[in-house]
């Protein structure tokens, strides 16, 4: 990403449940918007080609959930996961927050915030836990799980949010 622009504050997290409604979500998204390319379940050249069809009207940055070095062959402006290097990463606990620190991450996406169909039954932090275990970073911390406009406006805490089924309609 390029270090001299801010950070989006809204994300759009892939997964297979967008389905053909991929690309409808991806041009949903306000400009400057963020995405984390996920798509794991895909073969490698199923997952490249769908990749290349969302970079080509992505509205802002799109990090790709894979090891540096391929998100960069990719062409993606940075990489997501738990590895030195990545752009971002996931945390559920103070424990990966830290990981995330020590691996240099710009970037934390914080969840279950609420409920939600990715995690169904997951211990969710609620806004409390979520405000407790992001004031224990000075990386920017972006909310997940169960997210959507309304939700964000109640976490303070929060750099921004990301979500997958707030993007679908």
């Amino acid at each position: 990403m390029d270090p001299g622009q801010p950070l989006p504050r809204l994300w759009l997290m892939t997964d297979e449940r967008l389905g053909d409604g991929l690309l409808a979500a991806v041009r949903r998204l306000p400009d400057g918007a963020g995405i984390v390319f996920r798509h794991y379940s895909l073969a490698e050249a199923a997952r490249r080609a769908l990749f290349d069809q969302v970079r080509q009207v992505a509205p802002g940055p799109i990090l790709l959930a894979a090891p540096l070095e391929l998100a960069l062959a990719w062409g993606a402006d940075g990489s997501h996961g738990r590895h030195r290097g990545a752009t971002s990463a996931p945390a559920h606990d103070l424990a990966e927050i830290r990981a995330a620190e020590a691996a240099g991450a710009s970037l934390i996406f914080l969840s279950p915030v609420f409920p939600t169909r990715s995690h169904p039954g997951a211990q969710i932090l609620g806004p409390e836990g979520f405000s407790a275990l992001a004031g224990e970073t000075r990386i920017p911390v972006i909310a997940l799980g169960g997210m959507n406009a309304a939700r964000a406006r109640r976490l303070t805490a929060a750099y921004g949010w990301a979500g997958i089924d707030a993007w679908k309609n």
